[in-house]
């Protein structure tokens, strides 16, 4: 099994993938220090560098990295899909950081 998204945080809600994925591909997704967190199946062709959302996300839900909310989500998002400024919305520049709550899974 290939080893291609790293998580800042194991119960982040976004890996960044450390190569090209392909939707269809089943993933493991590592920590930093190289532990197993999970498996993911892509949903969508992820670029390098990008992020992959490693859990349903509803629209308006705070999406995690490095375990604290960078953004939400501006429409559902599936689990394996591609995250990125189609879906997500950065806090820093939407005004919403009081808005959204952040609900842990």
């Amino acid at each position: 099994m290939k080893k291609g998204i790293l998580l800042h945080k194991a119960d982040d809600d976004v890996g960044v993938t450390a190569m090209d994925l392909k939707a269809g591909e089943v993933i493991q997704a590592v920590t930093l220090e190289g532990e197993t967190v999970t498996e993911i199946t892509l949903v969508d062709d992820v670029p390098l560098s990008h992020k992959v959302a490693m859990r349903d996300m509803e629209q308006q839900k705070h999406v995690t990295e490095y375990g604290a909310p960078i953004g939400y989500a501006s429409q559902s998002i599936s689990a394996g899909a591609h995250v990125h400024t189609h879906n997500l919305k950065s806090l820093r520049w939407s005004g919403k950081n009081q808005i959204v709550e952040h609900h842990k899974e």
